[in-house]
């Protein structure tokens, strides 16, 4: 892990969000170092997904003050899109655009936002296609491409504006299992450079082999956080031990909920599940 300037990466102080009457994030305080990877897990509706998207401000936050390298993004007078160019998103849906190859996917924001040549953008975009394993795709189309290698160039596409903060809502929760691996991979690499990373994530083992720090959700709160080693393998809270019961022995769980009884909290209706709320 790299060392922290005197700020850290990501700041989060007293974080609310509401969705009309529900109130999702109840006050959360929150620290990512930099170059530290932190894995967020929880139940569905826990408020993870719209923690990570208050990050860079995709949601407005209803109350509290978020700071992204000595920045604070919740300033009304804060030039937000030179703040999000340093930050990359991956998303569970991919969100490559279906009419243009690969390359062009590198390199749009690229000639856009950065202003680089057509030349240098795709350099750069190659460059990265090659970190993920996806050089031979340059010309291909997103229709084109498996699942994971979507999901994979849409990292290369991230990695392509040179963020210093990489937001990871779910990235393998719409791929076949096959797929999940190359990746998880791809990430694990961008850990082992440096990057600093928030991921939402239910893949346990990642978290447990990658993260510098994991982070239990429920309700709208931080339960449980500390090293991955203590939350996932010696929880302090009940609740912690209950989900983690759930999600590593899903057959236990199957016999112990009554008939017809979901495992996952209800969705209010009228309002979008946390973990699926996508733009």
């Amino acid at each position: 892990m790299t060392t922290s300037p005197s700020r850290p990466a990501v700041e989060i102080r007293d974080l609310h969000k509401s969705f009309g009457p529900l109130e999702v994030l109840k006050g959360i305080d929150f620290e990512v170092g930099h170059g530290e990877v932190v894995c967020v897990i929880g139940p569905s509706g826990s408020g993870k997904s719209t923690l990570l998207r208050c990050v860079n401000l995709l949601e407005e936050p209803t109350a509290g003050k978020i700071w992204v390298d000595g920045t604070e993004m919740t300033d009304p007078d804060v030039e937000i899109d030179a703040v999000r160019r340093g930050i990359g998103m991956v998303f569970q849906s991919f969100n490559l655009f279906p009419h243009l190859t690969v390359l062009d996917n590198l390199t749009i924001a690229q000639r856009r936002v950065l202003r680089r040549g057509r030349a240098e953008a795709e350099r750069v975009a190659r460059a990265n296609l090659a970190r993920v394993g996806l050089t031979d795709k340059a010309g291909a189309y997103p229709a084109q491409l498996s699942g994971g290698q979507q999901q994979r160039a849409a990292i290369a596409r991230s990695l392509s504006m040179d963020p210093k903060l990489m937001l990871f809502d779910e990235p393998t929760s719409a791929l076949d299992p096959e797929l999940v691996g190359d990746v998880l991979t791809v990430m694990r690499q961008l850990a082992e450079e440096g990057m600093t990373m928030m991921v939402v994530t239910h893949e346990m083992a990642f978290a447990r082999d990658v993260a510098d720090r994991v982070v239990f959700m429920d309700g709208g709160v931080v339960v449980e956080q500390g090293p991955p080693r203590e939350v996932l393998g010696a929880p302090r809270h009940e609740r912690t031990r209950s989900f983690l019961s759930r999600v590593l022995d899903p057959t236990h769980v199957a016999q112990l909920d009554p008939p017809g009884q979901s495992a996952e909290p209800p969705t209010s209706p009228g309002l979008p599940a946390d973990d699926r709320h996508q733009i």
